[in-house]
């Protein structure tokens, strides 16, 4: 298929009622076998205490010193530093009885803290239990009791609410200790609880360094973390100390086979939330590269503040932050006059010319690089050389942007909690990826099954299905739910739910999820997420969500429109009224769904596909009012329940104007 994937079993028929599958394919690298395991290595702890030895006096975790309200430079704990207070950590905790197998609570932003709590829980074989308030208010108790979460790590701003549901969770949890200070009234109202209160340095010195750590296997259970179904309670998705190491070994590999492995010379900048997977997989590569880990201060006013002044070498973003960082760069050439603005356009098509003739990025212009490309590194601050993205498709020309004018690597994963992170993962330089996820790891083998009633077939000339993933870092099940684990995980093979492309050259393309599909009353099937995708360009809107039904003939949407830009339309057409009065004056909304439309022509929608009628709702879609979830997908049972009356009002609008 490609350079980058090689065959390694032939498609199956559909039999037995079970839909057609296409061959499965392998990463180049893993065509003889998927990646095996060093057997020097039983727990990501050993990736630490590796990495302790060889770089004792390397900065390991550091964060800004904040005085007088003011954040100054960056300070940092050493390898040996942070060793040191979490094997204590560690040995304090087993004091309070948390032994080897039991679960441990961590909740707060990323910072020092958060890894220290990681780390101790792994040096004595405790599975770390992530919490996160953003599955929905009563998320935290449900984490608690029904990973019987016995001792917890909480940011100090979150202690007030760890506080407010423990009665309805001390049945498990036994301990709380603050990533900061703690007061004492805090520490009577859980004593009355039954629940022991500490400050992280009381803590600390509970411990001891000459505690003995047990011993360790790749198959005890390092983590369960919870994800947020788009519908339901949150599902504890276990992952094994194997699967975890076999995922930054991976890593590792496809680093030093196509671009540079990570050194004690790298910076990561932390700010996607430790809370999933993605995140901590890539602190746990840097820990076992022994590179520097910067936290940002947990404020999204100050992240490119945070950004700039620690002048990270690797970078991971979502499609979200790049957006911003695109928006940005693109609003300052636009008003750098057009004789500025005709350089940067030349630029532009001379390098992306030279990398679609198959140049590598850094060959492709150098010159350009120096006199034009150069500043827009500066947003990143300048010495960014590795640039990863996940969590939700990265739009093509955002992605062509940022390999064009970034000046570093840049490659684009596809994975799930359950695969342990990125299952496939696009490799550095190779231009023709742009708009994919790339090639399978080195420890999964993926194929694609049919979805008929979709109309998706994996042994079409283009194959088309359910990504479906088998290997050594798929995750072990659904903690107490094995009627879940058991809807997904068939004959070894995962179901991911979601629908892939394998592109000529073997990477894979993400076009649709397999349920958000439904059919209009005259028979048409709508794929929605495609098609959201197509009016999210439009340039006036920054979320949208489209609804139709079978009852329906056509689509209704609810828009949220680009403040800005309705702003300059209400005072180019002398229209007054504050953001959320023009979002009900029925010519801004005339407007916005022309240009709509427009947009949905100029990409060749269907129509049927065309909208009728919107609404335009000033609030951003939030996870507040469950609305979306914490990557931001949205919640579609949730949107309906919430947009009911209104959308019923769409379709007897429209109704009535075609009447």
């Amino acid at each position: 298929m490609s350079n980058y994937t090689v065959k390694v079993e032939e498609s199956r028929p559909a039999a037995d009622g079970k839909p057609s599958a296409g061959p499965i394919y392998r990463n180049i690298y893993a065509k003889d076998r998927l990646m095996e395991m060093p057997t020097r290595f039983e727990s990501p702890w050993d990736f630490f205490s590796e990495s302790v030895k060889k770089n004792p006096k390397n900065q390991m975790l550091g964060r800004r010193q904040v005085v007088d309200k003011k954040a100054g430079p960056y300070s940092w704990l050493t390898y040996e530093e942070v060793y040191e207070t979490t094997v204590k950590i560690g040995s304090a905790i087993r004091n309070r009885g948390v032994n080897p197998g039991d679960r441990c609570g961590i909740y707060g932003v990323n910072c020092p803290e958060w890894i220290m709590a990681m780390e101790a829980c792994n040096s004595q074989a405790i599975s770390y239990v992530p919490l996160y308030d953003s599955l929905g208010a009563n998320a935290v108790e449900f984490i608690i009791n029904h990973a019987e979460v016995s001792i917890a790590f909480v940011q100090e701003s979150k202690i007030p609410a760890i506080l407010s549901c423990l009665s309805k969770c001390n049945s498990y949890l036994k301990t709380i200790v603050s990533f900061g200070n703690i007061s004492s009234t805090q520490k009577s109202e859980a004593e009355e609880q039954g629940v022991a209160c500490f400050s992280w340095e009381e803590f600390v010195q509970m411990g001891s360094l000459d505690h003995e750590l047990p011993q360790k296997r790749k198959t005890d259970i390092s983590s369960i973390m919870y994800t947020s179904g788009t519908t339901g309670e949150p599902k504890g998705v276990i992952l094994t100390n194997g699967a975890f190491m076999g995922e930054v070994l991976s890593m590792d590999q496809l680093l030093v086979e196509t671009d540079r492995e990570g050194t004690g010379e790298d910076v990561y900048f932390s700010f996607l939330p430790l809370a999933h997977i993605f995140d901590q997989i890539i602190e746990t590569y840097c820990i076992y590269r022994g590179a520097s880990i910067g936290f940002w201060q947990g404020d999204i006013r100050y992240l490119i503040e945070d950004l700039l002044i620690l002048k990270p070498t690797i970078f991971c973003g979502v499609p979200r932050v790049y957006d911003r960082i695109y928006t940005g760069v693109m609003d300052k050439i636009e008003a750098g006059g057009t004789l500025k603005k005709m350089l940067f356009q030349f630029a532009y098509n001379y390098k992306l010319r030279n990398m679609e003739k198959g140049l590598r990025q850094d060959e492709a212009a150098p010159r350009f690089d120096r006199l034009v490309f150069d500043k827009i590194k500066l947003a990143f601050g300048g010495r960014v050389r590795l640039m990863l993205s996940g969590a939700a498709p990265l739009p093509k020309h955002i992605e062509e942007f940022l390999r064009v004018t970034c000046c570093c690597s840049l490659s684009q994963g596809y994975g799930l909690t359950e695969s342990c992170g990125g299952c496939l993962t696009s490799i550095a330089n190779v231009h023709s990826m742009t708009g994919t996820v790339g090639v399978p790891m080195t420890t999964i083998e993926a194929r694609l099954e049919s979805v008929p009633e979709m109309g998706y077939d994996a042994l079409a000339s283009v194959p088309c299905g359910e990504i479906c993933l088998r290997g050594k870092t798929l995750f072990s099940g659904y903690h107490k739910r094995e009627d879940l684990t058991k809807s997904v995980l068939v004959d070894g093979w995962f179901h991911t739910g979601d629908i892939g492309e394998w592109q000529p050259d073997g990477a894979m393309k993400i076009i649709d999820r397999k349920k958000n599909i439904f059919k209009l009353s005259q028979g048409e099937y709508v794929a929605v997420e495609n098609i959201e995708g197509v009016y999210s360009r439009c340039p006036l809107v920054t979320s949208i969500w489209i609804y139709g039904s079978s009852f329906e003939s056509f689509l209704v949407a609810v828009v949220v429109p680009e403040r800005k830009a309705l702003e300059d339309w209400a005072s180019s057409n002398q229209e007054t009224g504050d953001f959320s009065s023009l979002c009900n004056n029925t010519k801004a909304r005339k407007y916005i769904l022309d240009e709509l439309n427009s947009t949905a022509r100029k990409h060749q929608l269907r129509g049927f596909e065309m909208l009728r009628a919107i609404h335009l709702e000033p609030n951003p879609f939030d996870i507040e009012r469950e609305l979306v979830t914490p990557t931001f997908k949205l919640k579609r049972p949730q949107l309906l329940n919430y947009y009911k009356e209104i959308v019923g009002q769409l379709y007897k609008e429209a109704k009535a104007k075609t009447a």
